[in-house]
Order: C-alpha cells, then sequence, then structure tokens
C-alpha cells in the first residue's frame, strides 16, 4: 500500500468508527477528492461529515477549532502546508490556549494536516517545511506522516491527546509504499522502538542519524552509499512526533553511537534539529566525542526550476557529506 492510500483509508476507518468525527478544507468533495485525492472516497460515504470550505485557511481552522471545543472531533486538511501561516493566528492563539486557558484543562480533538516539502518543482510558496515555526507553542503537539507508521493509528494517537496537532505530510511520501517489518531492502532491518522507527544492520553503528518521515528515503540511501563506499554503519531514528519529543528511550541507542546527525528538509536556522539537540545534548555529554551534526536545507528560497531546487533542499549526498565530516572531525 501506498502512504497515501494508507492515510486515505485510516480517514476513511476513522469517521466510519467514530461519528464525531468531521473532515474539512478546501475542494475535498469527490470527484475530485483533494488536491493530493487523500479524501477521495469521503464525501460520498460521510456527506454531512467531509465539508468543503471557502478559500480562507483561518475561517477552516477557527471553525474547526469551535467544533472541537463544543465536544466533536475536526480534521483539516490545509491544501498546501504553506498555507498554514494563513491559520497561524488560530492555531497559536486560539486551538493551543483553548486546552488551557478557560481555568480548567478543555479537550481540544484537533488534527492540522499540512502536505509539506518539495522535490516536486511547486515553487517558493508550495514547498516548504514550516514545522520549525510551531515549535515550543504550549499546547501544540507536531507530527510527521512516514513510510513506517501507520496513519490509522498515528491519527488516533493525535485525537486521544485531546489537544491541538499538526501532521506534516511530505508530499512525496504519497505515492510511496510502506515499509513492512521487518525488512527495508537488502541491507537494513527495522523495527519500532518506543514509537520510532529503527533503521538499522546487525551490530555495531559508527553513527546515529535522526531525521522525519520526509527525509527518510533520503536518509536511508545516504547510509547505503556511507556503507557501500566507505563501510560505514548507521542506525536512523523516524520518530512520528517531532514535538514533544521524547529523548530518554532513545539515549541508550544514542550512546553508542560514534556521531549523532539530525537531518530535516527545514530552512536553515531555528530548526526542529536545533531543538533537538539541544534536548539531546545535556543528557548525552558524558558520551559525546564530538557535537551533534545539523543537517537542513539552504537559508533560501526554494526555486521551481529541478536543478536549483535540488541544490537547496536537502538530498541524500547532503546527509552523506555531514556524516563523513563529523566523523572526521
Amino acid at each position: 500500500m501506498r502512504v497515501g492510500e494508507n492515510l486515505n483509508a485510516a480517514l476513511h476507518g476513522l469517521l466510519s468508527d467514530d461519528p464525531s468525527v468531521h473532515v474539512m478544507g478546501e475542494d475535498l468533495l469527490d470527484p475530485y477528492g483533494g488536491a493530493f485525492k487523500i479524501t477521495r472516497g469521503l464525501s460520498t460515504r460521510f456527506p454531512d461529515r467531509v465539508l468543503a470550505t471557502p478559500l480562507s485557511e483561518g475561517a477552516i481552522v477557527g471553525a474547526a477549532s469551535g467544533l472541537a471545543l463544543a465536544g466533536d472531533k475536526a480534521i483539516v486538511e490545509i491544501m498546501f502546508g504553506d498555507f498554514a501561516a494563513l491559520a497561524f493566528d488560530q492555531i497559536v492563539n486560539f486551538a493551543a490556549k483553548s486546552v488551557t486557558m478557560y481555568g480548567s484543562r478543555v479537550p481540544i480533538p484537533l488534527v492540522i494536516r499540512c502536505p509539506s516539502g518539495g522535490n516536486r518543482g511547486y515553487g517558493p510558496t508550495h514547498s516548504q517545511s514550516l514545522q520549525k515555526h510551531f515549535i515550543g507553542v504550549p499546547g501544540l503537539s507536531l507530527y510527521e506522516m512516514s513510510p513506517f507508521h501507520d496513519n490509522r493509528a498515528l491519527l488516533d494517537r493525535m485525537l486521544a491527546t485531546a489537544a491541538p496537532c499538526l501532521l506534516f505530510e511530505d508530499k512525496v511520501l504519497y505515492t510511496r509504499q510502506m515499509y513492512g517489518e521487518p525488512d527495508v531492502d537488502e541491507l537494513f532491518t527495522w523495527d519500532l522502538v518506543a514509537d520510532v522507527a529503527r533503521v538499522s544492520l546487525d551490530g555495531e553503528a559508527d553513527y546515529a542519524l535522526i531525521a522525519p518521515g520526509g527525509v527518510a528515503h533520503r536518509a536511508i540511501a545516504a547510509m547505503r552509499m556511507l556503507l557501500l563506499d566507505h563501510d560505514l554503519a548507521g542506525t536512523l531514528l523516524v520518530p512520528s512526533r517531532l514535538y514533544p519529543f521524547d529523548v530518554e528511550p532513545l539515549l541508550p541507542l544514542l550512546r553508542e553511537a560514534g556521531l549523532v546527525c539530525v537531518a530535516e528538509e527545514g530552512t536553515a536556522g531555528g530548526t526542529w534539529g536545533s531543538y533537538l539537540a539541544a534536548e539531546l545534548h545535556p543528557r548525552l555529554w558524558g558520551s559525546l566525542s564530538r557535537p551533534i551534526s545539523l543537517v537542513s536545507s539552504a537559508d533560501s528560497v526554494i526555486p521551481t526550476a529541478a536543478h536549483l531546487e535540488r541544490d537547496v533542499l536537502v538530498q541524500a549526498e547532503t546527509i552523506r557529506d555531514a556524516v563523513l565530516e563529523g566523523l572526521r572531525g
């Protein structure tokens, strides 16, 4: 099953099992089924709970937040994650705050889906990864879709927090296949450690990579190059929840690595990786032999031309070079 198909099936199952769930967004209805066809078939089966909205991200998130505040559950599709900036006030100043600002905790089961990322030639305003702009907001959790994590379980987990969540979905993943356990390919296997996917070889690792789902394929390609060309074995950790991030279950794995490297597609400066490095550094101080390496896209807008876009965004070679440089340091 492809990742997009898995997400579509997850939404079908969720709406079927829970009559309090509503899905809202632009152009969701059949036969179109959303810009990336993730909501295909939903409006036909659940016409009263799959709602097409006007072109106003602030209004969509505001209405969905009110629906969740009133006791139902809401899943919002932002057509392109870039447009979440238009709903920033509703996310940060209403939805996230409403959980705790009324004197006692109030459930706000709200998921805001954000198709994100580049490598599709969509240009500066339709290719961004805006995760870093929402890190540190009290009451708000950030997740990222991955080819390792079943989307039904992920949606159930987010709604169970009864608090607003952002789900970032790398658009390139929609057409890629889900990974079944235990094999990734002929070289690597994977399993779950505290809901974090661990991709590895048997034996000791020379380095550890931490990367969200949208970067996972590039990280695996980098691991392949490092193994075949440089005889370096590594471990990749792919979390589903980016913030808040529970680092404690991963510390035994990271203490054994010669290098810890965090890779992401967001542009340089104030990144999720820097937040994670700040969480890890004091806990790994006694075992780190070198600083945690950070890999991100360039401090730049994202061009439309494929060759220029590739130069800006993180690629497998970017990750490979960062690991080699870190191990030499």
